[in-house]
């Protein structure tokens, strides 16, 4: 039966994923995403008129990310003053929540077009600024995510040589995915002026590290416990990027002209021990896949962010799956992780995977910090 209301994604466009203190970091996050606004409009062919509201998800909403970076990346876009804007905050799943919030205002009604995208600049605001101290009547012992990602490794048995052997796989996957154009119709190049006036273009993801090998990343020490074997280089990178999705009902898209791509089968968000903080994306897959009425057998790709390795590892022996099922063009140990910009790269990288590839389902997931962790089931849409 037709579903008029039901809300199918007819643009995704992410900006190349710059290193901490690279290429990206002369750019102003509020800048960022009003240029990735500005492009998904020009790719998608939608005018910005046409949308009812813009969410935006940023996991660290203070200094030049404060002040709704939502609304301002609207204003700075362009956009008609009649578009709104909001920013949601669910840590590093901030932009897969806000492309939930959008598929859920599409199905009720409420809404025709929603952007929903994400950004975060590392470079130029430092994680965990946007917080102070927690209440002393916390009845759990809040720790930071390295930590967790220890405890994680430990509960399921993953040693230093698996996290640094998927850390070397992650590299060569996203070298290799590179090097045969696999990001490019995802990728939105970012025009960038020099202190000398020459224009240049960031084009690629600056984290992949061709010349990286299994010797150099067993070299590096322990990055938060001394006897511990959660490293830098088993772990995500700190980045620049933005990323995002418009999402329309198919009946606006059919209306418009608009080629729906992909439809959202299922989003859900999940609690978890908030001490251990990272493994909810095992329950959250099992969820996600419950609600979309599939077995994992039937899911073509499968992103797992790499927020640690011992998180992807953990998700892997959860489901008695081998390695190569996971990523295949690499993640954010290679790629990197922009925070709030994560949850929506993703989905742009899985949805353009299933494309290339003639897969028809794809599963992502991530884990939140003090205990969540998220994951969408999108279809791929023929024609």
């Amino acid at each position: 039966m037709r579903d008029d209301n039901e809300a199918v994604i007819v643009g995704a466009l992410r900006t190349p994923i710059g290193k901490r203190g690279g290429a990206l970091a002369q750019v102003r996050p509020d800048d960022l995403a009003a240029f990735l606004l500005q492009g998904l409009c020009q790719r998608t062919g939608i005018e910005p008129g046409w949308v009812d509201d813009v969410i935006m998800g940023c996991a660290t909403p203070v200094g030049e990310q404060g002040w709704n970076i939502g609304r301002q990346a609207v204003l700075l876009a362009g956009f008609p003053v009649e578009v709104p804007a909001v920013t949601v905050n669910r840590m590093c799943a901030s932009s897969d929540q806000a492309v939930r919030y959008a598929a859920q205002a599409i199905r009720c009604g409420d809404a025709d077009v929603v952007i929903a995208a994400g950004v975060e600049s590392m470079s130029r605001v430092p994680m965990t600024s946007d917080g102070v101290s927690f209440s002393p009547r916390m009845p759990y012992r809040l720790i930071m995510q390295g930590l967790s990602a220890q405890l994680v490794a430990e509960r399921f048995g993953i040693s230093r040589v698996e996290m640094d052997e998927f850390a070397l796989a992650s590299h060569r996957r996203a070298v290799a995915a590179q090097r045969a154009g696999a990001f490019d119709r995802e990728l939105l190049p970012v025009s960038l002026t020099g202190e000398d006036g020459v224009v240049a273009k960031l084009e690629a993801d600056e984290g992949p590290r061709p010349g990286t090998s299994l010797a150099a990343i067993a070299a590096l020490p322990p990055a938060f416990q001394q006897d511990g074997w959660v490293t830098a280089g088993n772990s995500s990178q700190m980045s620049d990027g933005a990323a995002g999705l418009v999402l329309a009902s198919r009946r606006f898209a059919e209306e418009r002209g608009l080629r729906p791509r992909a439809r959202v089968l299922a989003s859900v968000t999940v609690g978890s021990d908030p001490v251990l903080q990272l493994a909810g994306v095992i329950d959250a897959s099992r969820k996600a896949l419950d609600r979309a009425g599939l077995s994992l057998a039937a899911v073509d790709h499968v992103e797992v962010n790499e927020a640690f390795a011992s998180v992807a590892l953990a998700w892997l022996r959860a489901f008695d799956q081998p390695a190569e099922r996971i990523n295949p063009r690499g993640g954010a140990i290679a790629l990197g992780h922009p925070l709030g910009a994560t949850g929506a790269r993703l989905l742009v990288s899985a949805l353009h995977a299933l494309e290339d590839s003639g897969g028809r389902v794809a599963l992502t997931t991530m884990c939140i910090g003090h205990g969540m962790a998220n994951a969408t089931v999108l279809e791929r849409l023929e024609g």
